[in-house]
């Protein structure tokens, strides 16, 4: 096996939720070594302009590269729609995979022809979601419901509480009201809350997240570059922004275990 075979992945996410994409690609990939930036000192990174969040990409990016890395994963629907195209320009030849809103496949599976969308601000102001909605939704109504505070709840590794159930209920509630049949979750944190929306809707709604997508997208880039690890592969290594005692606690919860954690003080 070639150095660049045997070489990790490297996942990126403003903070946790992209545990969700990291663990479908461990999934799918499972002889491959992954390795994680969570911005968390900076988020939500809905709040941040576009070009901060291109500054804290390229950072990210180098150190990536700095650490071998053969590929790299925007695992955040707000830093791909900010940072991806800068992010290729900056580094042709190294695969990346970034992340949108499963707007083709939740139009093709809805019945009523309304599809509910749970997402950040951030996600549904911009023009790549506005696009996606142009490209696939034409023929169905796409109700978009932006969620502030969830994202936070989950960070703090909340998946359950009173509070966190409200909240999620008055988001979902005027979806259901409009006849929303799918709901797409726009956000790479929400799948985590997965378990509580089945609670709250009819089993007959299809809830689509596109972290499965991603992973099979960077299956794919690898296959083509044949970069595809046969193992084995070394434990997750994990990098925070913020406080690495945080990220301990919460791992557990989102992860299963508890990796190595460190500061990540670029």
């Amino acid at each position: 096996m070639t150095d660049q075979v045997a070489a990790p992945i490297g996942v990126f996410d403003s903070g946790v939720g992209g545990l969700s994409v990291l663990a479908e690609i461990q999934r799918l990939l499972p002889n491959e070594s992954l390795l994680y930036v969570a911005d968390c000192g900076h988020i939500p990174y809905g709040e941040k302009s576009p070009e901060f969040i291109r500054q804290r990409c390229r950072l990210v990016a180098e150190f990536f590269r700095e650490h071998g890395a053969k590929a790299m994963v925007l695992a955040c629907n707000t830093a791909t729609v900010a940072a991806v195209a800068d992010l290729r320009e900056h580094y042709p030849d190294w695969p990346l995979v970034g992340m949108e809103p499963a707007v083709k496949p939740a139009a093709a599976a809805t019945r009523s022809g309304v599809v509910g969308v749970l997402a950040t601000t951030g996600t549904l102001q911009s023009a790549k979601f506005a696009a996606l909605l142009d490209r696939f939704a034409n023929d169905v109504q796409v109700v978009t419901q932006p969620c502030p505070g969830l994202v936070e709840c989950i960070e703090a590794g909340d998946l359950g509480s009173p509070v966190l159930r409200d909240l999620l209920q008055g988001y979902v509630n005027p979806l259901l009201a409009a006849g929303c049949d799918t709901l797409i979750l726009g956000c790479t944190h929400y799948p985590f809350l997965k378990p509580l929306l089945a609670q709250m809707v009819p089993p007959s709604i299809a809830i689509i997240d596109t972290g499965a997508a991603v992973a099979r997208q960077l299956q794919r880039l690898l296959g083509e570059r044949q970069l595809l690890s046969d193992g084995p592969a070394r434990e997750a290594q994990f990098w925070t922004s913020s406080s690495p005692e945080h990220l301990r606690k919460i791992l557990p919860i989102l992860w299963n275990k508890s990796d190595s954690v460190r500061s990540f003080t670029v």
